[in-house]
């Protein structure tokens, strides 16, 4: 009866060793060096078990610090055009292909630029116009002419964008408008992508991407987190954004929506969803890891954790379709844990 226990105890302080190897191997790497973590070490960080989740975080944590800062970047996000999207991403409400209870409206310019003025009463410095689109049309460019000229004359606060696929032209337009930052998500791995969206590929997100890049504009690509994908994959997916070099990585957890495709998946764990963002932390140590959508349901209080785990921006308010956390929540959860709000003059 004894053999068992003692295998069993040489497997366990073995496990620990190896953990204990890969987040000394993080530290120097990571933290000393600057260098993030390839996929495979990004994989197992994320098979980590729960009881070296504290390191992890803290490991997470000090890299933030150390080559990202402790300010954190406030942003608003608002939807110029809502619903009707012809695409089928199959996590999204927006979506026209699927029985969800969301309808297709527009947001006037006057609308949009007080959404814009109470954005920045936060002291966000970031102001994201978004379309449920597949591409800007000529209808929506000149709403966007318009919109970001507008906010421009009326507040100091940088005017991004997220409005699909764009041609060179678009690209080409957008950056002579001044818009600050581009975002245009590659939502999961290249290899799981047709699981999740079929009509439109991974590689045309990634050519977006690429435009938005070598136009000057600042890109912020990420991800949604929960959507079916493997460790292997969300691994793979982590890869991909370091090889991409955005700027800013927004960090997504599926919220099922009725009446889509993912509707009815679990809730990605609290445990699973911090040990990812210091994964990502650690594959990205320069990048600004951002608290998008879904981090509510799946982490509640917990969400403190994660600002302490590696994320150094958040969206305050609600999101595109659905409600996110007061801003004065999160504006005392910063205060609370010394963390200064990103200036506006720094991102100008």
């Amino acid at each position: 009866m004894t053999a068992p226990v003692t295998t069993t105890v040489e497997t366990s302080t073995a496990a620990g060793t190896a953990d204990g190897d890969l987040l000394a191997r993080a530290r120097q790497q990571v933290l000393e060096e600057g260098r993030g973590l390839g996929e495979q070490d990004v994989l197992a960080v994320l098979r980590l078990p729960d009881e070296t989740l504290t390191d992890l975080l803290a490991l997470a944590h000090e890299v933030r610090l150390r080559w990202c800062g402790p300010e954190v970047e406030v942003e608003g996000i608002i939807s110029l055009k809502t619903g009707g999207c012809p695409e089928d991403c199959h996590f999204c409400s927006q979506s026209g292909r699927f029985d969800s209870p969301v309808r297709s409206a527009w947001l006037d310019i006057p609308s949009l630029v007080d959404a814009a003025k109470a954005t920045a009463a936060t002291g966000a410095t970031e102001f994201c116009i978004v379309a449920a689109v597949r591409g800007p049309d000529a209808r929506l460019m000149a709403q966007i002419r318009e919109g970001v000229a507008a906010i421009r004359a009326a507040v100091d606060i940088n005017v991004a964008c997220s409005l699909g696929m764009l041609t060179q032209e678009q690209v080409d337009e957008l950056a002579d408008l001044g818009v600050h930052r581009y975002n245009h998500n590659l939502e999961t791995a290249r290899s799981y992508f047709p699981q999740v969206v079929t009509t439109h590929s991974w590689e045309e997100r990634w050519e977006t991407c690429e435009l938005v890049r070598a136009a000057g504009m600042e890109l912020c690509c990420g991800a949604i987190i929960g959507v079916g994908e493997t460790l292997e994959q969300r691994a793979e997916l982590a890869a991909q954004l370091a090889a991409l070099e955005p700027d800013e990585v927004p960090l997504n957890f599926l919220n099922p929506r009725p009446g889509t495709p993912f509707g009815d998946l679990p809730p990605v764990e609290a445990r699973e969803a911090l040990r990812t963002i210091a994964a990502f932390r650690l594959a990205l140590p320069r990048t600004i890891l951002r608290y998008a959508g879904g981090r509510e349901i799946t982490l509640g209080d917990l969400d403190v954790q994660g600002m302490q785990g590696g994320i150094n921006a958040v969206i305050v308010g609600n999101y595109l379709t659905t409600l996110g956390k007061n801003p004065d929540g999160d504006l005392a959860m910063l205060a609370e844990l010394r963390m200064p709000i990103k200036s506006l003059q720094a991102t100008l």
